[in-house]
């Protein structure tokens, strides 16, 4: 808890509506990572946003394969 606690405020909030269950140590090294390129912190929080959904994605195409609802594991032409 005292990891969690010791995050940046705006990365807690972020972790608080966070799809996948991030732990404190890897959200804050992604985070680290993101505001180094980024040199922004909203940016920095999209980015995890873009790193979460493309997790999301992965998996959901393992899971679902072909038979998933939203096309995730059909082809592109």
């Amino acid at each position: 808890m005292r990891e969690y606690d010791r995050l940046p405020p705006e990365l807690r909030k972020w972790l608080a509506t966070a799809i996948l269950p991030w732990g404190p140590r890897s959200v804050h090294r992604a985070y680290d990572r993101a505001v180094a390129r980024t040199r922004d912190k909203t940016r920095a929080l999209q980015e995890l946003d873009r790193i979460q959904n493309g997790l999301v994605a992965k998996d959901a195409r393992k899971v679902w394969e072909q038979e998933h609802p939203g096309g995730l594991g059909q082809t592109q032409p």
